[in-house]
């Protein structure tokens, strides 16, 4: 038995949860999902619970048993709560604005950068090095961290780009630091 998937999804008061099928909608003060999932894996809702269950130990049902799961409590938790990622740009004369929508960096090459977050994801920039994307699908919040990230990934030698708030870096020794022992 699935240990991830045998948990129950406890639903909070204000989130409306409607299953039709293998379509599961999800709504919350903080917005509305929607995901279809796999006909084999059932989900029943039980008072204030979801239970999903599997019909067999089929190592394809045991795969989707707690993915379906993990799914529909990021959608519960996501539709009450929300999902926030915090990046943080290190540098000399690194920086970020918004402007409008958009985001706008400089950070060392020699024309700005212009990121347009995805439908759904809200992005706001604290000061001009820390960057707050927020939004109740955790999969996009997720993927718009990485690709803003991706911008400039941070470097091992020096520390400079952008890396995740809770993102530790190991900085290498550079050459010098590696001959310095030899003779």
């Amino acid at each position: 038995m699935s240990h991830i998937g045998s948990l129950p999804i406890s639903i909070p008061q204000d989130v409306k949860v409607k299953i039709e099928g293998s379509e599961i909608t999800v709504e919350g003060s903080k917005g509305k999902l929607a995901r279809c999932f796999h006909p084999d894996i059932s989900v029943t809702r039980e008072d204030e619970k979801l239970l999903v269950t599997r019909p067999s130990d089929k190592r394809m049902h045991r795969e989707l048993h707690g993915l379906t799961r993990s799914l529909l409590a990021n959608m519960v938790e996501g539709v009450s709560k929300g999902f926030e990622r915090i990046l943080e740009i290190n540098g000399v004369g690194y920086r970020t604005q918004k402007v409008g929508d958009k985001l706008s960096f400089q950070i060392g090459y020699s024309n700005m950068i212009e990121f347009s977050p995805p439908q759904g994801v809200e992005v706001s920039v604290e000061g001009t090095n820390i960057i707050h994307v927020t939004g109740i699908d955790k999969e996009i919040v997720g993927e718009t961290a990485a690709r803003i990230r991706a911008i400039r990934p941070p470097d091992h030698y020096k520390g400079k780009g952008i890396k995740y708030r809770e993102e530790k870096l190991h900085l290498k020794p550079g050459k010098s630091a590696k001959t310095l022992g030899r003779k």
